[in-house]
């Protein structure tokens, strides 16, 4: 069952994702930079310390940005 939390985190990477596109597509940023901006937020949680709980959790989060660097779903490709 999804949580209130689960639902803000999930309108949060679509928003940004949203916007992340938008300035592609737009000439603001291009693809590198994009990138770039992806790999820095990933590489703040795979750097984040706390309690292994948190950990964790940071793991996971870097896990999921490192994915959608994979994935390329943060620029449009032809």
């Amino acid at each position: 069952m999804s949580t209130a939390s689960e639902h803000a985190g999930e309108a949060a990477l679509s928003i940004c994702e949203a916007l992340l596109l938008a300035m592609n597509d737009h000439g603001v940023l291009p693809e590198h930079e994009i990138v770039g901006v992806l790999r820095d937020a990933a590489a703040t949680h795979e750097n984040a310390v706390g309690t292994d709980h948190e950990t964790e959790n940071h793991r996971a989060v870097a896990d999921l940005i490192n994915a959608i660097i994979a994935g390329g779903n943060s620029v449009r490709r032809p």
